[in-house]
């Protein structure tokens, strides 16, 4: 006799929308999450992280504190984002080098923007993007 299989379950969504999803690298688990991610910042992810792939051949991916990341292995973490209720916020680790600089953000290094429907200006975003992974990252990856 078969053991009986769980059904699958969605992933539970944390405060504000957020998905929770297990650590782990790989694109698997970023699909995963921006699968989960609710509504109209599914979407929103899923343009992100095209962005991301075009723009950065060979990146490298990753779930971490319920966020995808994205790096250069050896050089460390770029960029990452994070859903809320109303905006997506994606972090460049090292932001206040870009030009121009995202304007979200009080640390150190680290600046944002938060994406809210219908506002991604994917070419500003695609910029970043380039820009970023050519600076060294956050961590490892």
């Amino acid at each position: 006799m078969k053991p009986k299989r769980k059904p699958r379950t969605a992933p539970v969504l944390l405060s504000g929308g957020n998905p929770q999803i297990a650590m782990a690298d790989g694109d698997a688990p970023v699909q995963a999450y921006i699968a989960a991610m609710p509504g109209w910042t599914s979407d929103a992810g899923r343009r992100i992280d095209r962005l991301i792939t075009r723009s950065v051949p060979g990146v490298h991916k990753a779930v971490k504190w319920n966020s995808p990341f994205y790096g250069i292995k050896g050089h460390g973490w770029f960029v990452s984002f994070h859903t809320f209720k109303n905006f997506v916020k994606v972090t460049f680790f090292k932001g206040t080098s870009l030009v121009p600089a995202p304007r979200g953000g009080s640390g150190k290094d680290a600046r944002w923007i938060d994406v809210h429907e219908h506002d991604l200006d994917e070419a500003q975003l695609a910029a970043w993007i380039r820009q970023a992974a050519t600076l060294p990252g956050w961590g490892t990856s």
